[in-house]
């Protein structure tokens, strides 16, 4: 089982002070420095909180898929990482992709180092607060999937079929493919110059001034509506792979 540096921090801090996430002083936990003797390898030690298995953390190898996801107030995230910036890590549903074909990415809130992390409470019941980001990712897909081509299929939240306002596209971005579901810092008349599709690409040569007859303003980086994701627990993510 991998525990993040963050989760081994928080137990770290609990045995020292008598089952408490932080000492009475007020001062935060720190995870121990790189390179330390303090910070070992192996698996770090759950007696803070007995009888308590926690749950894996999940890291977005390349070549794999991923459900980044970020939440309305920017606190809560899984960006493919699990550092201490990643706490919806655990129990993350990535798949490598392998060639064309269907696939399902995931991110949940039920798991017992996420729910202690957000509430201290392993067995808690903690929501995550909507949507601030989303988007399906194949990590490092510009060197080993370049022409990866992403379409969204159906997107769940809390085992629930969320309507698709607008079509998606795929675009290149930070050496990785990517999808948008929700990204309100992209416009609908200014989408990506190399945003593309299973029928095409949106632009001709890369020229926003010469937009494809595909682009007729059905595709778009919001197709979902944030409203949607209100104190939700579970998402996932149906989408083909398509152009290897």
């Amino acid at each position: 089982m991998k525990i993040t540096k963050v989760l081994a921090a928080l137990l770290a801090a609990a045995v020292i002070c008598g089952g408490s996430a932080s000492c009475s002083s007020g001062k935060k936990s720190k995870a121990p420095d790189k390179g330390t003797a303090a910070e070992p390898e192996t698996e770090p030690t759950t007696a803070a909180v007995p009888g308590v298995d926690f749950d894996e953390a999940v890291e977005a190898a390349s070549g794999d898929a991923y459900l980044a996801v970020v939440d309305a107030n920017w606190d809560k995230q899984y960006l493919g990482g699990t550092d201490e910036k990643n706490p919806l890590c655990y129990k993350a549903g990535t798949v490598h992709i392998n060639g064309n074909g269907d696939y399902k990415v995931s991110v949940t809130a039920n798991s017992t180092a996420f729910q202690y992390l957000a509430s201290g409470d392993p067995k808690g019941s903690y929501k995550v607060n909507g949507i601030g980001f989303a988007a399906v990712i194949i990590a490092d897909a510009e060197k080993v999937l370049p022409n990866a081509i992403i379409t969204v299929k159906n997107v769940k939240v809390d085992g629930r079929d969320v309507e698709l306002k607008k079509k998606n596209y795929t675009n290149t971005e930070a050496e990785a493919v990517r999808s948008n579901i929700y990204n309100e810092w992209v416009s609908d008349e200014y989408l990506p110059a190399d945003a593309r599709t299973a029928e095409g690409a949106l632009y001709t040569n890369y020229d926003f001034n010469t937009p494809s007859e595909l682009n007729d303003g059905s595709y778009s980086a919001q197709i979902v509506d944030p409203a949607e994701f209100k104190d939700w627990t579970d998402i996932e993510v149906d989408f083909t792979v398509s152009g290897l």
